[in-house]
């Protein structure tokens, strides 16, 4: 948990239930889920495929509605999506006819040509892109254009971001650069954060805590205080005890924690 600051509740889940219907039949997908998220707080989910992570993240945003339960951002209960939550998808979703400055500018259309303009080039320079304001997605990396495509959700000043997996399909060394950015600019923002991610050293890199999820139906395994000072150190002791006792909620026998690639 964050430490020193004086903790306010700014998004509670209580005794939510989330069923989906195939073929005619109901398939349970969240179960009792019951959370509170602090102001300032970055949390990461792991679990395995088809657990509901995902889908968790989406009824945050106001994309999807639990069947039973509530959800409520700072009091109030999330029924549709707000500018207050934005959301970051495991694909970049850059339109691919607008320049990158464009894309960070999508959302923008209620404000005056001048101040959109200075906004963009703070936001550009916030995720290192200035040189690339005129390119296209299509000239820019896999972590570039995720980049860009966290600058144009942040560019709205949501208070909560949600991140779903978007540095699942960078290759090792990307990702480790953009876990960096992504704690630069949480600390430069202040925004409280919510990751689903299946890489565990990226949950305890990032989280305050790290939410453990069941199989499917998906319920609230473990929860797990990570009390590392940033920045996080992989190869310490300390990260090393973390990686373990999360590992160890997933698999039942040493032979098979040591063998793992620590993603699920």
């Amino acid at each position: 948990m964050v430490k020193n600051r004086k903790e306010i509740n700014m998004l509670s889940i209580k005794n939510g239930f989330k069923n989906f219907t195939i073929n005619n039949k109901l398939l349970p997908v969240l179960e009792d889920i019951n959370l509170q998220v602090q102001q300032g707080e970055f949390i990461a989910i792991v679990g395995h495929s088809g657990c509901g992570k995902s889908t968790l993240l989406r009824i945050i945003a106001g994309l999807n509605q639990f069947n039973s339960g509530s959800v409520l951002f700072k009091n109030k209960e999330i029924t549709e999506p707000n500018i207050e939550r934005g959301m970051v998808f495991q694909e970049n979703r850059l339109l691919p006819w607008l320049t990158i400055a464009d894309n960070i500018a999508f959302g923008l259309d209620h404000i005056d040509k001048k101040t959109k303009k200075i906004l963009v080039e703070n936001y550009l320079k916030l995720v290192n892109l200035t040189e690339f304001a005129n390119a296209y997605p299509k000239q820019l990396s896999g972590g570039m254009a995720q980049r860009a495509a966290i600058a144009r959700t942040i560019i709205t000043q949501p208070e909560l971001l949600l991140l779903d997996e978007p540095l699942g399909a960078l290759d090792a060394l990307t990702k480790i650069e953009m876990q960096r950015e992504i704690l630069s600019i949480k600390q430069e923002k202040q925004l409280t954060m919510i990751l689903v991610t299946h890489d565990i050293e990226e949950a305890i890199y990032l989280g305050n805590r790290v939410i453990i999820m069941s199989s499917r139906p998906g319920n609230i395994k473990k929860i797990i205080d990570i009390n590392l000072p940033y920045p996080r150190n992989r190869g310490s002791s300390d990260f090393a005890y973390y990686k373990r006792i999360i590992l160890q909620e997933f698999f039942d026998n040493s032979a098979e924690l040591f063998s793992s690639e620590y993603e699920i």
